[in-house]
């Protein structure tokens, strides 16, 4: 495993410097794209993936001069669409966008198609994405800490909503009970928004959400925000303690949104796509889109991303493992 990791880093290494090879990588260069490009993403149409997705397919197609069409393949809690880029041919046309539950699934269940390191090529990650955890306002607690409390005083009779077995956010909640030593009742919601839904609804006693589906609602005034996920507060959310600085280490782990091909495409392709993915994510009407999404724009080399999904894999096996987590 740590070998092929290493050597996997090694080749999206190299892609950092593809563009200044000799005249054969130049000739290519200028020959691609000579057709439309196919954007697989795993998810359905309208959902937070696929709008991002859209934005920034939308612009590649205009920087690229050829058409980007995006093709919805959701199924099997993303794989599907991920093996269909996995086992496409390595010409730079077929791209794949991706979130996190690409590199959570090898640990959630025991068939999975394809090997994340040695399938896929890194291109560029686009944005980073926290969990909130929240309560509605009947709850009393203030901090995570005198949620931990209550918890305590009542085991068993507080519950916590994800958004969905397997999601970040009910990996999330398990670490938070085992790591507070409380026992919350799971309910699994079908999606972010009926989650949502519910703790506006005061349905649920707390939750772990994403934060670009609370967004919208966190001047609502019907929940409080107790922490986030992540290494680094949101600056949308500045006065939100981390989870590290409330006292729980190993939360560091983040959503992302970010750019693959399939294994085996050639570095200099690979390098344009990544470079024109990193300039629009920059484009100050795609950050700022983003950024109103509650997420945190980034736009990265495929050394960069490689080197991400290298250190989060085994950080969210290690969660599953912990927390007895089995999906089939």
């Amino acid at each position: 495993m740590q070998m092929e990791r290493r050597h996997w880093l090694a080749q999206a290494a190299a892609l950092v410097g593809a563009a200044a090879l000799g005249n054969g990588s130049v000739r290519a260069q200028s020959t691609y794209p000579s057709r439309p490009l196919r954007l697989v993403v795993p998810y359905p149409a309208g959902g937070g993936t696929d709008t991002v997705a859209r934005l920034i397919g939308q612009r590649l197609s205009q920087s690229l001069g050829q058409p980007v069409v995006v093709d919805n393949k959701p199924g099997a809690s993303g794989m599907l669409g991920n093996d269909i880029v996995a086992k496409a041919a390595p010409d730079g046309y077929t791209v794949l966008f991706a979130i996190t539950a690409m590199i959570q699934s090898p640990g959630l269940y025991k068939k999975v198609p394809y090997n994340v390191e040695r399938d896929f090529a890194p291109v560029s990650l686009v944005a980073r994405s926290s969990d909130l955890f929240v309560v509605p306002n009947r709850v009393p607690a203030r901090t995570l800490a005198e949620f931990v409390a209550l918890a305590k005083a009542s085991p068993g009779k507080l519950s916590y909503g994800s958004y969905g077995n397997g999601t970040s956010s009910h990996l999330h909640g398990e670490q938070f009970k085992m790591q507070a030593g409380i026992d919350l009742v799971h309910i699994p919601y079908k999606g972010a928004a009926p989650l949502v839904s519910d703790v506006l609804g005061a349905q649920v006693d707390s939750a772990f959400i994403d934060v670009s589906s609370a967004y919208p609602y966190l001047n609502s005034g019907k929940f409080r925000v107790l922490g986030i996920t992540g290494a680094q507060r949101h600056k949308a959310l500045s006065s939100v303690p981390t989870f590290a600085e409330a006292g729980f280490a190993g939360f560091e782990a983040s959503g992302w949104l970010a750019f693959f091909l399939p294994a085996g495409a050639p570095r200099d392709i690979t390098a344009r796509l990544s470079a024109e993915v990193a300039r629009i994510t920059k484009v100050p009407e795609v950050w700022q889109r983003l950024a109103t999404m509650g997420l945190q724009p980034v736009g990265s080399t495929p050394e960069e991303l490689a080197a991400l999904v290298s250190t989060d894999t085994p950080k969210w096996a290690r969660i599953v493992r912990d927390a007895h987590i089995q999906l089939d």
